[in-house]
């Protein structure tokens, strides 16, 4: 995986920001084992950042601390898929309305170049899940809400490194297109509802 080359206000948001992103795309298994050690060496910084980010991301509910094995990552309780959909459906959509009204020209801007980007891509290319998790998490940082964005980061957790669904991509980019678009005209509803039949409107795989 790419880390991400961001300007972090510290190392402790550094290291936050790229443990959480190993947990949601998978890459960091539930019940793996988190040395401090091994990711002080990985991300080239010292322990002391890796333990206050364990704490911060044991706050989110990503990992989970025991004083004799240290920091895991958290087993999320995944349901069934199809329940799960639900919620994403409901959470996500409140997050599309909500984003509407506060969304700039740069956030505009950057799901739109990131849909075209997944548009340039074959049909099993391998990078597409990782632009559409980009897609779908810059809209939830977009709805100005901590408890939305936490509770997101362990629905996709628990969809085991994103949804999978049957479904063609340029059926998916042609409904991203309608997300922005709402976006654009500040039309909360319109958001709302666009993104839910985009969550729900496509069958999961298991």
């Amino acid at each position: 995986m790419t880390e991400p080359t961001l300007n972090y206000v510290s190392k402790t948001d550094m290291v936050v920001a790229l443990i959480r992103e190993l947990i949601i795309t998978g890459e960091l298994p539930a019940g793996k084992q988190l040395r401090q050690r091994d990711l002080a060496a990985r991300f080239h910084v010292s322990q002391t950042p890796v333990r206050e980010a364990m704490r911060r991301l044991e706050s989110e509910g990503l990992v989970v601390g025991d004083a004799h094995r240290g920091f895991t990552v958290v087993e999320a309780d995944s349901g069934s898929t199809e329940e799960n959909y639900q919620i994403r459906a409901a959470l996500e959509s409140l997050g599309a309305a909500l984003a509407a009204p506060k969304v700039d020209e740069a956030g505009l801007a950057k799901l739109t170049q990131l849909n075209d980007r997944m548009r340039d891509l074959a049909e099993n290319d391998p990078a597409y899940p990782e632009l559409n998790r980009e897609f779908h998490f810059t809209l939830y940082e977009y709805a100005h809400s901590p408890l939305l964005l936490s509770l997101m980061r362990l629905l996709w957790q628990a969809l085991h490194g994103g949804p999978r669904v049957a479904r063609s991509h340029a059926e998916s980019i042609k409904q991203h297109e309608q997300i922005i678009e709402a976006l654009r005209q500040g039309d909360a509803e319109a958001a709302r509802k666009a993104t839910y039949e985009h969550i729900m409107g496509a069958e999961p795989l298991d």
